[in-house]
């Protein structure tokens, strides 16, 4: 029976064999990346965050309040430090990205995570945390499931909730920083990943997928080439896209770091001018995984306020210039600027928290 007689008698076409042993091959792909790159290291991360207390020295300035001088020295230095950390988790994330495109049936993603409701976002928000993935390692698995007509406001959990609900994020920072922290960045990130890109899907427009489309679109792709020969030209087509403005991006803000967050007073590290110039810098910049635990703490150690520490454990994980540079041709303009001045907002927010009750 076709696609359309099972549309017009109410009932939803299977899903073939071949796409339940693609959407398999895809899962066990995703599983041993994951272990490899993210489960098995955290594992070991914890256990030292437990006994030791500390995850290592801040990537941003050392044991230093702030980093070096600009220059292109500077630059390539903390390049060098960044790409080390994430290359690994770098190079699955464009592997995911590209293998959604091409393994996982567009039906089920579409009936799953297609639609413009709370549900869809909801659901891609839960798929988001056996990821862990940095905003920019997540940010090509967000573009290829915008390019399968994922909503945006799936997509968007999934990308953002990521980095902000990292389960093993939140048990180093228990154990490192304090419960306080863990807490806080929560329900930060639950506001994040659920409330902010519910609305920014509200911003997106009218985007449901129609029915005979969600029936009809896995057959039409199965047209357009061999599975290897899709593959191939989705993963060249991301690698160009992602990965020159992922790496000059980098090298950018790896030699202004000094300027944009540079050493105060002691009097102003405590004021209000400190949390905007810090929360507006770490939305921007750009960090490992979890980095952002040692950043704080090294701040911390040098007399910064509680309320700049706010400030960066919102802003410094969820997204930066890099990932937004990646991911901004897969939505509507406006979505992207309002997700990014939701970042800003909610990290003075936590910022003004952070003030009374870190």
């Amino acid at each position: 029976m076709s696609a359309s007689n099972h549309s017009s008698l109410g009932i939803k076409p299977p899903i073939s064999y071949k796409a339940l042993i693609m959407a398999l091959i895809f899962l066990l792909i995703a599983l041993a990346g994951l272990s490899y790159v993210k489960w098995w290291p955290y594992y070991h991360k914890a256990i030292k965050a437990a006994t030791e207390h500390s995850i290592g020295s801040s990537i941003l300035t050392g044991d230093q309040a702030t980093g070096p001088d600009p220059s292109i020295q500077a630059a390539w230095d903390y390049a060098a430090g960044y790409f080390k950390s994430v290359w690994k988790a770098a190079v699955l994330g464009i592997l995911l990205g590209s293998l959604v495109q091409v393994l996982l049936p567009s039906q089920w993603l579409l009936r799953v995570l297609g639609k413009a409701n709370f549900k869809s976002t909801a659901l891609g928000g839960l798929a988001s945390l056996p990821g862990m993935m940095c905003t920019c390692c997540a940010a090509p698995i967000a573009v290829g499931l915008r390019k399968k007509n994922v909503s945006v406001g799936a997509s968007l959990a999934f990308w953002l909730g990521n980095p902000v609900l990292n389960p093993a994020t939140l048990i180093f920072m228990t154990f490192v920083l304090s419960w306080k922290f863990t807490l806080m960045r929560l329900g930060f990130g639950l506001i994040l990943t659920f409330a902010v890109s519910y609305f920014a899907e509200r911003f997106a427009g009218k985007s449901e997928i129609p029915e005979n489309v969600v029936e009809t679109v896995d057959t039409i792709v199965e047209l357009e080439g061999s599975l290897l020969s899709r593959w191939v030209r989705n993963v060249g087509s991301m690698s160009l896209t992602v990965i020159p403005a992922y790496f000059f991006s980098v090298l950018l803000l790896g030699g202004a770091r000094a300027w944009m967050f540079p050493a105060l007073g002691e009097g102003a590290m405590n004021g209000i001018l400190a949390v905007i110039i810090f929360t507006i810098a770490g939305t921007l910049f750009v960090i490992p995984t979890a980095a952002e635990i040692p950043i704080i703490g090294t701040f911390l150690s040098f007399g910064f306020g509680t309320g700049v520490a706010g400030a960066l454990l919102v802003t410094l994980p969820t997204i930066s210039l890099p990932s937004l540079l990646m991911v901004y041709r897969s939505y509507p303009r406006r979505v992207v600027w309002f997700v990014l001045f939701s970042v800003i907002g909610l990290g003075l927010l936590s910022g003004l928290v952070g003030s009374f009750i870190l």
